[in-house]
């Protein structure tokens, strides 16, 4: 058995005290994915904290490293992520209550269309 074997094994005789879990409402649990930790394609341990696997990319890190070689969600645990600690998602996935919108947004600013055309405002101002 590996390293990251062992570890992924230890982690998941301790996933009910994971300090980074939430209590999901059931609507988003169906389908979520393993509650333990898992080894990735990659061979690295997900959810198990220790951040420190002999496969990982950031042990290999290079000035030619890919940063896209860590995107997806094979590196993201379904339930132990230190993201989920966030009030909204929070809220969101323990009470169900959805994000308030344009918290995110410029009111200043419209992105929603193409930067060469001009908006339905503008065309009638200019009439």
């Amino acid at each position: 058995m590996s390293k990251d074997q062992k570890q992924a094994a230890s982690a998941q005789d301790q996933s009910e005290l994971d300090p980074f879990e939430i209590n999901f409402l059931p609507q988003f649990e169906q389908g979520r994915g393993p509650h333990e930790a898992f080894v990735n394609e990659h061979g690295v341990v997900i959810g198990d904290h220790e951040y420190e696997s002999d496969n990982s990319p950031l042990e290999q890190w290079t000035a030619e490293t890919d940063p896209e070689v860590m995107a997806g969600d094979e590196w993201v645990h379904p339930y132990k992520d230190i993201g989920f600690q966030s009030a909204e998602n929070r809220d969101y996935f323990e009470k169900g209550i959805a994000p308030q919108g344009g918290i995110f947004t410029h009111p200043d600013k419209d992105v929603s269309f193409d930067p060469g055309e001009s908006t339905t405002k503008q065309k009638e101002d200019e009439a």
